[in-house]
């Protein structure tokens, strides 16, 4: 855990990206982990704290849902089931849960989440990242754009319309989740809104996860705050029905590595690996104009007439 005692002066912000213990099929556990973490954070002068991708509902690491291609089993159903009802409803009881401990806290609180689609068909699960003010409202959501991998059997598809950024008093807020990092025109997108705080929950533990994390800071000229969680095979339910799929896989599930960049690559809150805890670090937010001194992404770097980018943001409704 980084040192947080050191306050943060009033040129800058200081944030905090939670690295907490997995809660995997256990919402209400999940909570009460984020609101213990997020008063800490507080305490420690924190403004804005970041929480791990799919945090409340649970990354399910090793799990294929009963699933092969051809043929899917009815004990993995039943575990989707489960998972499902796991999942939150935006808005619901646990967001508004949520809006309460960023209230209470005075923080913008930032959460990864497994959402249900309360709109349409009720039967997709979306892994979404949730903005909380920090007068608690709820002021946008983003929708992973593409599940990757077996991610694609458990969540649906987010669009353009979700893409979103806010406006806090320190800056401009935004960012992608996990694998969407990887998306070159996804990022563009988000640098065109301005992010100058770009947030990069995810689920992703390897080592060289830090190298992306480094170069979306310097490729955007922002603050990257990468956050994962700390998980174990132990943190599933004891009664989890298809717990025969995790043996083949480690004891540990994902050891964290969630860490702070500045806007010139350099390493403001080191990765901190296998254990819970809080990576903290103070922006200097006039750091980021320094920095495109010599670089500016979407500013005097880029070739408008070579180069477009086109973003649909309108909602996509599977019925209109």
């Amino acid at each position: 855990m980084t040192d947080p005692t050191t306050a943060a002066t009033s040129t800058t912000v200081r944030v905090a990206a939670v690295q907490a213990s997995g809660r995997p099929f256990d919402p209400s556990g999940a909570i009460e982990e984020i609101d213990r973490h997020t008063r800490t954070a507080s305490a420690a002068g924190a403004q804005l704290v970041l929480l791990p991708e799919a945090y409340v509902g649970g990354y399910p690491w090793g799990l294929a849902f009963g699933t092969a291609v051809g043929g899917r089993s009815e004990a993995g159903r039943r575990a989707f089931g489960r998972y499902w009802a796991s999942a939150v409803d935006v808005p619901g009881p646990e967001i508004d849960a949520l809006g309460a401990i960023a209230r209470e806290t005075g923080v913008y609180l930032c959460v990864g989440v497994i959402e249900r689609d309360s709109t349409f068909s009720g039967g997709t699960l979306f892994c979404t990242l949730l903005y909380f003010g920090a007068d608690g409202t709820l002021l946008g959501k983003h929708r992973k754009l593409k599940p990757t991998a077996a991610e694609r059997l458990v969540w649906g598809e987010g669009d353009g319309s979700t893409l979103t950024t806010i406006d806090a008093p320190f800056g401009r807020v935004g960012g992608l989740i996990c694998w969407e990092n990887y998306m070159p025109l996804a990022r563009t997108a988000m640098y065109g809104k301005g992010v100058q705080i770009y947030l990069a929950p995810t689920a992703d533990a390897r080592e060289r996860w830090q190298s992306t994390l480094q170069h979306i800071a310097l490729e955007g000229r922002c603050f990257v705050i990468g956050c994962n969680q700390y998980v174990h095979r132990s943190m599933y339910p004891d009664d989890l029905e298809i717990a025969d799929e995790l043996e083949s896989w480690p004891e540990t599930l994902s050891a964290g590595g969630s860490a702070i960049y500045g806007p010139l690559g350099e390493e403001l809150g080191a990765p901190l690996w296998n254990e819970e805890g809080i990576v903290y670090a103070d922006l200097d937010m006039s750091a980021i104009a320094r920095s495109r001194f010599d670089f500016d992404v979407v500013g005097h770097y880029a070739r408008p007439d070579v180069f477009k980018l086109l973003v649909d943001e309108t909602p996509h409704p599977p019925v209109g």
